[in-house]
């Protein structure tokens, strides 16, 4: 069976699961290695098998052959190379996706970008830094300690996730409530199309003109590789609040969060865990939780110190009105530090509760909060899944737990069908299928529900124009007309 058949774009060819032809597989690797190098190109079945899926592991798919690009000339090589050969190319950063967006559907190259892995500039006077795609998050946030600034975005995922996979899922964090997801730090891009030519766009490229970084970030490799970010430097608060606030309810917890914002505070992240959570992080930490607690929001408040107190106070009295039990605060840099150590190790946490789980990340209105909650608990019982909760409450941002075990074939359909029904109920509220996440494989389904056909058929006509042809990320975001 030859490569050259179908259009790669249609999801339902590439999900298929058919493989292309063994000849063009071995010119394909021959052609690569002799371009990259031997070392930088993986073909064996042992080798290959590392990268068949991301965080999302219900599916799973294999690659003909993974590399290792060094620069922007090195991928857009590559594109050309699978161009020629009429193959899927997929970009994959560290693979702490939860969608399936690095999922090689059909077969295919992926293209590893942590090898270019470069903090080219820091540029404190223009308040900007430019990356390679492959620089770790927390990489770039050690690179900039001691100089009063920071990258905002700061997912949960951060200690293994890359700039270029931010830009890819346009991924948020806990700070996202006061500071704004991944796009509203990027100033700039270089990216290679789905031709193999190279574009640049940002404040010294393109200061004019369509907003092209709007479009291509969040696309999840659905319209070009990014290979190089120019980020938007924000400076350190200069005082910080942080509470840790216990809840017997999560209607209480919920609702807590409306109030504040409801009152004119925007504080710098809300986070809320529930009691499954809470129990996982115990058993893991030792944090020292209380274990008949429902729920905790961590709660800070950052900017000039001025203010802070009052601002604080005015949270402490909203928390307690809507029933808080306890409400205490990080008395040291150390304990700040504590509270959003047990936060983002909360995923970490999960495998003491089952051997496999599907993290979903839906968004409603906040004041919807109360109501979600109260639904996902629902359909967790309605579908006999075993549902533990995270959430960024303070913008709305879900992510209920599903627990599960995949080996478990039939409790793998229940999960599946928990999932979307916990989606469609987001849409249902207003909301969205995907604050940080993306679409990827997982959600293409639900895109029908989320927008009419017409604006999807606009989105296809962009995709098209700059991914000609759709092998870059086939079977991603967009379903199939």
């Amino acid at each position: 069976m030859e490569a050259c058949l179908g259009d790669w774009s249609d999801p339902q060819l590439v999900a298929s699961g058919f493989r292309m032809a063994v000849s063009v597989v071995l010119s394909l690797i021959k052609e690569l290695r002799r371009t990259l190098g031997r070392e930088n190109v993986l073909s064996a079945h042992s080798e290959l098998v590392v990268y068949e899926c991301d965080g999302y592991t219900i599916e799973k798919n294999r690659p003909d052959a993974v590399v290792f690009p060094q620069s922007t000339e090195q991928v857009a090589t590559v594109v050309r190379i699978a161009n020629e050969h009429n193959v899927p190319v997929v970009a994959r950063g560290a693979g702490t996706s939860l969608a399936g967006g690095c999922l090689p559907l059909g077969g295919g190259v992926v293209v590893m970008l942590t090898r270019m892995r470069r903090i080219l500039q820091v540029d404190l006077r223009n308040r900007l830094a430019v990356v390679e795609a492959g620089v770790l998050n927390l990489q770039l946030a050690r690179a900039l300690a001691g100089t009063g600034y920071h990258f905002a975005p700061d997912p949960s995922s951060q200690g293994a996730c890359t700039i270029g996979g931010n830009v890819a899922t346009n991924a948020g964090g806990p700070h996202t409530l006061k500071y704004g997801v991944t796009v509203n730090h990027v100033l700039g891009l270089e990216v290679v199309l789905g031709d193999g030519s190279v574009l640049a766009l940002g404040p010294v490229h393109n200061p004019a003109g369509l907003d092209l970084l709007g479009v291509l970030v969040g696309s999840e490799g659905t319209l070009a590789i990014v290979t190089k970010i120019w980020v938007r430097l924000t400076p350190n608060p200069q005082d910080y609040r942080t509470l840790r606030v216990i809840f017997d309810t999560l209607d209480s917890a919920s609702n807590a969060v409306s109030d504040i914002i409801g009152e004119g505070i925007i504080p710098a992240a809300m986070e809320l865990m529930d009691r499954g959570i809470i129990g996982a992080l115990e058993e893991a930490y030792q944090f020292g939780f209380p274990l008949d607690a429902e729920a905790i929001l961590v709660i800070e408040l950052d900017g000039p110190s001025a203010g802070l107190d009052r601002q604080k106070e005015q949270v402490v009295e909203i928390c307690r009105r809507q029933g808080a039990r306890e409400v205490l605060q990080a008395a040291t840099a150390q304990e700040r530090q504590m509270l959003w150590k047990c936060r983002k190790a909360a995923a970490g946490a999960l495998g003491r509760l089952s051997s496999s789980y599907c993290t979903q990340d839906g968004v409603v209105p906040r004041t919807r909060l109360p109501h979600i909650l109260r639904r996902i608990v629902e359909i967790g019982r309605a579908h006999r899944v075993r549902v533990v909760n995270v959430a960024h409450a303070g913008d709305g941002n879900v992510h209920p737990v599903l627990l599960f075990d995949e080996r478990d074939k039939e409790e793998v359909h229940r999960v599946l069908a928990a999932g979307r029904a916990l989606l469609e109920e987001c849409i249902a509220c207003g909301g969205s299928v995907t604050a940080e996440h993306g679409i990827g494989v997982e959600k293409i389904e639900l895109m029908t529900s989320l927008f009419a056909e017409p604006d999807l058929e606009a989105m296809r006509h962009v995709r098209s124009a700059m991914n000609p042809g759709g092998r870059l990320g086939p079977g991603k975001v967009l379903p199939s007309p």
